[in-house]
């Protein structure tokens, strides 16, 4: 048995912030603490109360005055795009073209795939991400690099191949037979294999013909526990061009409607440019909207309309969409994501943030059982956050005055910076070569 005790102050969501002040929707702990034991949490609460149900060999590691949240969800972003960040001046179309297809060319190598997939997990951790929903390329070697290298690492991660049979350079295409049996051995091998979870993915209508998108649907049907992930109403050019291929459909969410893609399992990157007829059915089949603020500013896509959905009921999840949005960081997207909901009128409140990347992503994946809080029997991930890490922070927590102000600070300035360690199933990553110790430090000053 292995055991840790994990110190600081803890913070953790239990329901959707109403508003600012809603103190009911969270739990703190000034001087708290995580029992990890096993890789699940088997205490949380006041550091006295819990130290009690521990032995003399339990390790501690005391990250006070720092604070101790679950670990970061990502619930949309792209692992072979990750040396494509930063690619100048182009919306979707052609930013596709002439980037992101020749970068996804390279994947058919196993040995650059596990290279980039390594290095796409370390920058996750590095971040806080413990969790993310990721699109690999058209090879089956991607997918296996991408599980392989979450594996190595303990993550809780989703991921598939990208089902592409039109539209997109040679090296790029499958067939509709091909897609088929190529994902659903990969969902045989991958699918529930230690914390794996495979997503069946079409990339968008654009790429995948009438029949892949059937086989689409039959894989869904015959793999009902597997999630799908594909894009919805991104930009207008990529909408009219969607809707050109499928002239028989109501609208562009009418196309995944007719194949029987639509599910509360279902993951719909974007989402911008949406008719209340469309929002509607998001709304009665539960598939999720994926909000990707920093990508969707990037390319120029739009904004994404939060309280239309709120209004509708429909459900929504947030996102970095790496390589299109430009930082790996949880932090930063929700930073951007404030702006876009600004620029609109709508309100993000720091606790909302925060809940978002946390439970609500959680929630958006049908994982809360599991991870996204700070409860007895979860999986063990948990992020450390220092909301000094910068000089330009630390002059500002100066004069913040609550936990509210110091989640504002963080969500607004921070980075991976701010990451003062990050565990996945009660191992720490970030640092991976510093044991757990118990050091003395003074009580944190606020709050």
């Amino acid at each position: 048995m292995t055991e840790i005790l994990i110190r600081g102050r803890v913070l953790t969501f239990v329901e959707e912030p109403r508003h600012i002040d809603d103190t009911s929707a969270f739990r703190y702990f000034e001087d708290g603490a995580v029992l990890v034991r096993n890789g699940k949490i088997a205490g949380l609460g006041h550091f006295a109360e819990v130290r009690k149900s521990t032995s003399v060999e339990t390790q501690i590691a005391d990250h006070r005055p720092n604070l101790i949240l679950p670990g970061f969800i990502d619930t949309h972003l792209h692992f072979p795009q990750t040396q494509a960040i930063a690619s100048y001046g182009a919306q979707l179309l052609e930013w596709l073209n002439t980037y992101i297809f020749v970068e996804e060319q390279k994947f058919a190598k196993p040995e650059h795939a596990s290279m980039i997939a390594g290095r796409f997990m370390d920058e996750l951790l590095s971040n806080g991400t413990t969790t993310a929903a990721a699109y690999c390329s058209v090879h089956p070697e991607s997918v296996d690099a991408y599980f392989t290298a979450a594996e190595e690492r303990g993550m809780l991660v989703i991921g598939g191949k990208v089902m592409m049979d039109r539209n997109a350079p040679e090296k790029l295409r499958d067939t509709p037979q091909q897609g088929y049996d190529e994902t659903k051995r990969l969902i045989a091998k991958w699918h529930g294999r230690g914390r794996a979870q495979y997503a069946i993915s079409p990339r968008f209508a654009i790429t995948s013909t009438p029949a892949q998108m059937d086989a689409s649907r039959v894989l869904v049907a015959e793999h009902p526990d597997c999630y799908v992930q594909t894009h919805l109403s991104e930009n207008r050019d990529e909408i009219a061009f969607a809707t050109s291929l499928y002239p028989d459909a109501k609208d562009y969410t009418d196309i995944y409607a007719r194949y029987e893609l639509l599910s509360s399992k279902t993951l719909l990157g974007h989402c911008i440019y949406l008719s209340d007829r469309e929002v509607s059915v998001l709304a009665e089949t539960g598939a999720v909207g994926v909000f990707c603020p920093t990508s969707n500013l990037f390319l120029g896509s739009g904004l994404f309309d939060r309280d239309r959905f709120d209004r509708a009921g429909a459900r929504y999840s947030v996102a970095t969409d790496v390589g299109a949005g430009t930082s790996f960081s949880m932090l930063e997207t929700m930073d951007e994501a404030y702006k876009v909901l600004h620029l609109q009128g709508q309100r993000l409140s720091p606790l909302n943030s925060f809940y978002m990347m946390t439970l609500g992503n959680a929630r958006a994946l049908g994982l809360d059982d599991r991870i996204g809080s700070l409860h007895l029997g979860a999986d063990a991930d948990l992020v450390v956050l220092n909301s000094r890490a910068k000089p330009s922070m630390e002059l500002r927590m100066q004069v913040a005055s609550s936990l509210v102000d110091e989640l504002f600070v963080m969500q607004t300035m921070g980075d991976d910076r701010c990451v003062a360690e990050v565990y996945v199933a009660g191992k720490a990553r970030k640092h991976p070569l510093q044991r757990p110790h118990q050091i003395e430090r003074p009580e944190p000053e606020l709050i």
